[in-house]
């Protein structure tokens, strides 16, 4: 499938939804139209039938056709709901795949904490970045899941499990509008934050005799009121009640304040359970070919039937002070049952709980990386190898719009272990070494990469692209770009090979001091397996790569051939950049030369 055939296939769907809504709405509107005139005769009918001029029965029957309209509104209503939500999805996707996506969805910016080895410097969150473009989740919890994916590079053995899975669900664009109506409104979000607070706050204690003496009182208080109703003598029922009303009565006070802290602090949750339980509940019913896929259902298994118990516990206590049910809370303690039977939930299923948010989360993240690789059939899956390579053909960065993306070939092995890559301001050096990095993230992820061909093994991506000083800190951008270039090689040094990619290191620094210590860098990160590249515009760094034993390659990147000089190709060029452009940089500023 081309992408002209996605969006012929999207833009299919959205009108035949179009279609349906408009035959929703029209089903609507006449039994809204229906019940008002059944509803309307109705009431003539009862003025009448008081009059005594028309049977007594009729108003009844003339009631019915009323019941039926409203049930048949509340039907329709809640069909329309359904195919505006998919409406608005196929909107978004479509904007998706014209390129229209930028400020349209969610950030991502809450889970950068700013500290992190590459999350700002290859744009992973924020408007307009790979976050906002793949962030198609139903819930909160996906998004959550969606961000580790993008933050932590996998194994390579999990990101073929991850790659096996995206390309199950590649296909079932049925199953991510099944994610997408989960819910009955579509602002819930199921939020990572309530469930944790549930989970990591501590246990209120109840005595277990509590809880059993509360279920047989309370047991013997209903069957106190049948036995009332169907025979026994009221002052006979009412003497056996007084004492079973005072026991509650005192159980009640001395755990009120118990009680009332843990409604308050359940409050939340209560709201964010049904779209996880519906989430979970369609995970089980899934049959998946993949081992990924086959693990996170297992992991669900009577996920939602539990968690179905805990949203009756919490919407009961909810409801327990409403008027219609504030007489019975207070003579049955249900107010205090309830948050025994919750408490009891939580610590027999806390452990669960993380564990099926853990799973619905990750299991949300590979459908929006399914959807991102159905939207985008070019693209390939990395093969990902145990041989040191980073090596592509046609490498584009994801976030460039079709017309825009000019691609290149990258090859680092053994042979070839990192690029110098020289050129002026604005060539497309540092877009180039975004377009590296965010390739390996996708990856990692399990998601395609914008490419005709792709090979890399296990790397951990270190990037100094967008280093900058801070005034909460107390640091400079020279300070915060020395502490990156430190986390890089202390990451070496831990074991893991790193993909490096730093643009114009030590700029702070004279020529000759730059020098000795960039490659001082390199070489310390090539001892210990790492590939990737540097780029400058000072060119006494170049010679860095002229030392055969560190296995370094001069590209660079400038102008069109026979072009002026700021006009660009963005082209991956051999050797070291001859080109010079000063002249021309400084008339774009406004000085006259």
């Amino acid at each position: 499938m081309s992408i002209s055939e996605g969006l012929t296939g999207y833009e299919r769907r959205l009108h035949e939804l179009q279609e349906n809504l408009e035959q929703a709405r029209s089903r609507v509107a006449a039994s809204v139209a229906g019940a008002a005139v059944a509803i309307a005769l109705f009431a003539t009918s009862a003025f009448y039938a008081f009059q005594h001029q028309i049977p007594w029965w009729v108003p009844p029957l003339l009631l019915l056709p009323a019941v039926f309209a409203a049930r048949g509104c509340s039907r329709y209503r809640r069909t329309e709901a359904g195919l505006s939500r998919l409406e608005r999805f196929y909107r978004r996707a479509l904007e998706r795949v014209q390129g229209n996506w930028i400020g349209n969805r969610v950030s991502g910016e809450e889970f950068d904490d700013g500290g992190h080895a590459y999350a700002r410097d290859l744009h992973i969150f924020g408007e307009g970045s790979l976050f906002e473009l793949l962030a198609t989740t139903r819930t909160a919890i996906g998004q959550r899941g969606l961000a580790n994916y993008l933050l932590a590079a996998s194994s390579r053995d999990e990101a073929r499990l991850r790659q096996e899975a995206v390309r199950e669900l590649q296909p079932r664009q049925e199953l991510r509008e099944q994610i997408a109506l989960l819910g009955e409104f579509e602002f819930e979000e199921a939020k990572w934050e309530p469930f944790a607070s549930f989970l990591e706050s501590p246990i209120l204690p109840f005595p277990t005799a509590l809880r059993i003496a509360s279920l047989l009182t309370s047991a013997a208080l209903v069957g106190l009121l049948i036995a009332g109703i169907v025979g026994l003598a009221w002052p006979t029922a009412a003497s056996w009640a007084v004492p079973l009303i005072s026991f509650h009565a005192m159980a009640g006070l001395a755990f009120r304040d118990r009680v009332n802290r843990m409604a308050e602090s359940v409050r939340t949750v209560s709201g964010e359970t049904q779209v996880l339980r519906e989430g979970l509940r369609l995970m089980q019913m899934q049959q998946f070919q993949s081992a990924k896929l086959r693990s996170l259902t297992e992991k669900v298994r009577n996920g939602s039937g539990s968690i179905r118990t805990l949203e009756r516990l919490l919407v009961s206590l909810r409801e327990r002070n409403k008027e219609w049910f504030y007489l019975p809370s207070l003579l049955l303690l249900l107010g205090t049952q309830l948050c025994m039977g919750i408490e009891n939930w939580r610590s027999q299923n806390r452990d669960a709980l993380r564990g099926w948010m853990d799973a619905w989360g990750e299991f949300e993240a590979l459908n929006a990386l399914a959807g991102y690789a159905y939207e985008n059939p070019e693209y390939v899956f990395a093969e990902l190898c145990d041989e040191v390579c980073f090596e592509a053909r046609d490498l584009g960065h994801p976030l460039l719009p079709q017309d825009h993306c000019v691609r290149n070939d990258v090859h680092w092995n053994l042979q070839s272990r990192f690029y110098i890559i020289s050129g002026s301001n604005m060539a497309g050096k540092s877009t180039l070494l975004r377009t590296i990095g965010l390739s390996a993230v996708l990856s990692y992820a399990g998601a395609p990469v914008r490419a005709q061909q792709a090979r890399l093994s296990h790397f951990s991506v270190c990037a100094s692209l967008a280093v900058v000083d801070s005034l909460l800190t107390g640091k400079s951008k020279f300070a915060a770009e020395v502490d990156r270039l430190r986390q890089m090689i202390v990451t070496g040094q831990e074991g893991g090979g790193v993909l490096f990619l730093i643009d114009e290191i030590f700029s702070g620094t004279n020529s000759r001091d730059r020098r000795i210590a960039a490659e001082a860098v390199v070489r310390t990160l090539l001892d210990h397996g790492a590939v990737g590249a540097m780029s400058t515009h000072d060119l006494a760094l170049t010679e860095i790569a002229g030392d055969g034993m560190l296995l370094g390659v001069n590209v660079h990147m400038g102008s069109r051939e026979g072009g002026e000089p700021m006009d660009f190709d963005y082209l991956l060029k051999p050797g070291v950049t001859q080109e010079s452009n000063a002249l021309a940089i400084a008339r774009m500023a406004g000085v006259p030369v």
